[in-house]
C-alpha cells in the first residue's frame, strides 16, 4: 500500500484569482492528492474577509483544545482544506502575469498553522519573499519541497536580497521547476538540483515519487524494547555532550580543571571534543576512571565518567563529532570520509551547531547526501550568538526524526553545562543512544559575551609564560582539593 501523507501547499497568489495559471494548478494538484488519499492543507492569501474570518477561526479552535487534526479532517477525499491565512492587497504592475499578492500581517497565522498540524510535508510555490510561501517555508518544521513555475517574474526583484534568499531555499529539502527553462534560470542564480515537473496532470505522480523519497530518508523512532526496559531503572544524569581542554588549540582547561569544574556543576557524565585531537579526552577518561568513576554509577557516586569524542574539521564541509571513538582521526578528509571513520570504530556521529554560519558547519548541501549516516543534531550550542541558528537545528532534527543534542561547547570552565542533557545513566553507544531518544535538553542562562571575554584572556591575552604559570596553580588548586576531600 502507497504512503499517504499529510501534506500542506502554500501558494502566494490570493484563492479567489481563477486568471492565475501557478494558483489554477495548485488546486489541480490539491485536489488530485486529496483524492488519493493524502490530507491536505491549502494555505493561501484571500480577498474574502469572510473566509479569512473563518479560517482564523477554526485555526483559534484547533490551538485552544480541539487539535491540529481538525484541520485536517476531511481533506483525503477529493476536497482539501483550504485555509485563508490573511487578506491581501493588489500591486499595479507593467508585467504582463499578476505579480504574487503581498499578504498584509500573515506571518504570524501562517507560522500558528504550520505549528499546530503535524505535517509530513510543506510545499512552497514560488516561495521568493516577501510572500505566504516564504513565510511558510521560514516557519516550516516538516520536509519542505519548493516548485518554481515562472522564469523571470518576480527573480530579478529578489536578487537585492540575495543573501537572504539564498538561505531561506537552503531549507529547501528537494526542488523542482515546471519548465526547463525555469529551472536553468533557478539554477544560475540558486545553485540546486531541480527535478523537472511540468505543471499539468502528470504532476500528481511526479511529486508523490519525490515525497516518498524525501520520507524514505527520516529515521526510524524506534529503538530497541530490551535496552529499553534495562534503563528504566537508571537514575538520571546531566550529560554535556561538547567542550574543550588545553589539547584544542582554543582552549586553557586543564584536563583536571575540566572534572573538578563538571563534578561541582553536577554533571554525571560529559563528552571530551577537542578539536582533531583525543588526547584530552583519553587523559580526561583515565583521571575520571583513577578518581573512581564507574561506567554506571557516575551520578550516584559523585564522580564524573567520560566520552571520548573528538571536533573533526572535514575538507570544506565544516565540523563534525565523533563519540565514543579511541582512535584520532585526522582532519581534512571530506564529511562522508570522516564519518565512515566514526562509523568504523564504532562511534556515533554528532553535528555540532549546524546551519551556524558564524562557524564551521555542514549545510544542507552537505548534510542531505550524508543524511542516513547521522546520528545526533544539536540543536542547542550554548555558543551560538544568534538563537534562529538553534532554531533551525532543531527544526532540521524534528523533520527527519534524528536525536537531538545539546551541548555547552565550553572553552572556559565557567560555560561548562550551560546547556545539557538529562538522561537515562548509560553504558556505551547503544544505551546512550537508546537513552537520548527520551532525554531532556537544560539549559541555563550564561553571558556569551562573558565567557568569549573569559576564552580570550585565557588564551591569547597573556605571554606563553603566564599561560603555564596559571595553569599550573589552577591544577594546585584542584588537586589539593581532592587532597582535602580525600582527607575527610
Amino acid at each position: 500500500m502507497a504512503s499517504l501523507f499529510s501534506i500542506a501547499h502554500v501558494t502566494p497568489y490570493a484563492w479567489e484569482d481563477q486568471d492565475d495559471d501557478v494558483g489554477a494548478h495548485v488546486r489541480a494538484l490539491c485536489a488530485e492528492l486529496s483524492r488519493r488519499g493524502h490530507r491536505v492543507l491549502l494555505l493561501a492569501p484571500s480577498r474574502s474577509q469572510e473566509l479569512v474570518r473563518s479560517s482564523r477561526r477554526a485555526l483559534r479552535a484547533a490551538r485552544s483544545g480541539v487539535g491540529g487534526e481538525s484541520l485536517l479532517e476531511g481533506s483525503d477525499g477529493g476536497t482539501p482544506r483550504v485555509l485563508a491565512v490573511g487578506e491581501v492587497l493588489d500591486v499595479p504592475s507593467s508585467a504582463r502575469r499578476r505579480p504574487s499578492a503581498l499578504p498584509i500581517d500573515v506571518a504570524r497565522t501562517v507560522e500558528e498553522a504550520l505549528t499546530t498540524v503535524e505535517l509530513d510535508f510543506v510545499h512552497v510555490h514560488e516561495p521568493f519573499a516577501p510572500s505566504t510561501s516564504s513565510a511558510a517555508l521560514r516557519h516550516s518544521r516538516a520536509l519542505n519541497v519548493g516548485s518554481f513555475h515562472a522564469h523571470s517574474e518576480r527573480l530579478l526583484s529578489t536578487l537585492l536580497a540575495r543573501r537572504f534568499v539564498e538561505s531561506l531555499f537552503g531549507r529547501l529539502d528537494a526542488r523542482t521547476a515546471s519548465t526547463a527553462a525555469t529551472a536553468a534560470v533557478m539554477a544560475r542564480h540558486f545553485p540546486g538540483d531541480y527535478s523537472l515537473v511540468p505543471d499539468g496532470p502528470g504532476a500528481a505522480d511526479a511529486h508523490e515519487a519525490i515525497y516518498r523519497e524525501l520520507a524514505a530518508r527520516r529515521h526510524l523512532p524506534v529503538g530497541d524494547p530490551a535496552i529499553e526496559r534495562r534503563l528504566r531503572s537508571r537514575p538520571l544524569i546531566d550529560v554535556d555532550l561538547h567542550m574543550h581542554t588545553d589539547h584544542s588549540y582554543d582552549c586553557a582547561t586543564p584536563v583536571e580543571v575540566l572534572l573538578a569544574t563538571a563534578r561541582a556543576q553536577g554533571l554525571g557524565a560529559i563528552a571530551v571534543t577537542d578539536h582533531n585531537e583525543i588526547s584530552g579526552a583519553l587523559a580526561a577518561r583515565a583521571l575520571a576512571e583513577q578518581n573512581g568513576a564507574r561506567p554506571r554509577e557516575a551520578a550516584s557516586d559523585g564522580h564524573v565518567k567520560v566520552i571520548v569524542g573528538e571536533e573533526i574539521k572535514t575538507a570544506g564541509q565544516g565540523e563534525v563529532i565523533g563519540l565514543f571513538i579511541s582512535e584520532k582521526i585526522p582532519r581534512g578528509l571530506t564529511l562522508a570520509e570522516t564519518i565512515a571513520e566514526i562509523k568504523r570504530q564504532g562511534g556515533i556521529v554528532y553535528v555540532p551547531h549546524p546551519f551556524d554560519r558564524m562557524h564551521s558547519v555542514p549545510d544542507y548541501e552537505h548534510l542531505l547526501p550524508v543524511i542516513d549516516q547521522v546520528d545526533v543534531i544539536e540543536v542547542f550550542n550554548s555558543r551560538v550568538a544568534i538563537n534562529a541558528f538553534n532554531d533551525e537545528a532543531e527544526r532540521f532534527a524534528a523533520k527527519y526524526h534524528i536525536a537531538a543534542g545539546a551541548g555547552s561547547d565550553s572553552h572556559v570552565p565557567q560555560g561548562l553545562g550551560s546547556a545539557h542533557i538529562r538522561m537515562r545513566d548509560f553504558d556505551g553507544p547503544a544505551e546512550f543512544m537508546q537513552s537520548l531518544r527520551s532525554a531532556e535538553i537544560v539549559t541555563r542562562p550564561s553571558s556569551l559575551l562573558y565567557v568569549q571575554a573569559l576564552k580570550f584572556l585565557q588564551t591569547r591575552a597573556r605571554p606563553a609564560s603566564a599561560q603555564r604559570a596559571s595553569r599550573s596553580r589552577r591544577v594546585r588548586r584542584v588537586r589539593r582539593a581532592a587532597e582535602g576531600r580525600g582527607r575527610r
